[in-house]
């Protein structure tokens, strides 16, 4: 009898090794997406998530856990085993949040190890095509002139294209520069189509094609390279306004304890993603530069932008939510 349990102990114990050799994936992941579907970021993990499903052989399902600026979702992988099998996709909310809220559940430097920041989008200063301003020169100097009689429209207090405009009011002085928040980027654009609120910084995806068809007058974008995207509208560094740099990424992440080879795996695979063709173009369509950065850089990335954005936050006076 003794002889039979040993005997299978030990087809257990081998089993169990068999198993834990099989290689990854060896079954489904799940990708979070801490944002209802339809947007930016859910379209950039679907896009990611369907290739790499089929150069791995396994099914990675995207799971929308909205709510919170973002924090649920987080929150939600935060608490995930670091087995490889659970995968955060996040915005730059990931980065801002925990200076802008009084408490997140998650900790950036402890719950997650980087993988690689898959894309980024610049923010763009638009203009209606009434404001005088042909450059950004010239809109400073009118809003030094007559700060009542300009207002600009953020899409949301603490996204990263509002925390541009509280960089740009900082760095020249437009304290007196009335910030408009809106519950969105198409609300707040609409709005300065229509002249209500005649300026804006917005991520370039929801504005592109306004600003082709003249409906908006891009001044400048804040990445440090002209975009491809908007290839005439000059850098904000260029025009000699320095420190202006700022974008809406697009990143993924795993939670703490993730085995570096996977790690190092997602990261080559979603690099080679971005870099075939026909992902590329639908990424630049929508407004982003592809990436694929190592987990180094990404690690290095994270932690100068939440840095970065706890200065502005904190100069700006923002109220915590």
């Amino acid at each position: 009898m003794r002889t039979i349990v040993r005997i299978a102990a030990l087809c257990a114990a081998l089993f169990a090794t068999a198993a834990s050799a099989q290689p990854y994936p060896s079954k489904i992941v799940r990708i979070i997406v801490p944002f209802a579907a339809g947007g930016p970021t859910d379209v950039m993990a679907r896009i990611i998530g369907k290739k790499i499903s089929e150069r791995l052989g396994q099914q990675f399902i995207i799971e929308n856990q909205g709510g919170a600026g973002g924090n649920i979702g987080m929150g939600s992988a935060a608490r995930a085993a670091g087995d490889g099998y659970t995968i955060l996709f996040v915005s730059s909310s990931y980065v801002v949040n925990p200076s802008l809220y009084h408490k997140v559940p998650y900790d950036p430097d402890r719950d997650f190890v980087p993988i690689t920041k898959a894309a980024a989008a610049t923010h763009a200063l638009i203009a209606n095509p009434a404001v005088p301003a042909r450059s950004v020169r010239e809109l400073v100097d009118l809003i030094k002139a007559e700060p009542a009689k300009y207002s600009i429209a953020s899409p949301g207090a603490g996204t990263t294209p509002h925390l541009s405009i509280e960089l740009f009011k900082q760095s020249l002085g437009l304290n007196k520069l009335l910030v408009v928040p809106f519950s969105g980027g198409n609300p707040s654009i609409q709005s300065v189509v229509a002249g209500h609120t005649p300026l804006s910084f917005q991520a370039i995806p929801p504005a592109t094609a306004l600003i082709k068809e003249g409906k908006l007058r891009a001044l400048a974008v804040t990445s440090t390279r002209r975009s491809s995207v908007l290839p005439d509208v000059p850098t904000l560094d260029e025009l000699g306004i320095k420190g202006q740099e700022a974008e809406t990424m697009q990143g993924v992440l795993a939670p703490t304890g993730t085995p570096q080879e996977i790690v190092n795996l997602l990261q080559r695979e979603i690099a080679a993603i971005l870099a075939l063709p026909d992902v590329n173009e639908k990424v630049l369509a929508l407004g982003f530069e592809p990436s694929g950065i190592t987990p180094a850089e990404f690690g290095a990335y994270i932690k100068a932008e939440i840095a970065k954005w706890r200065r502005v936050i904190e100069q700006a006076n923002m109220d915590k939510i």
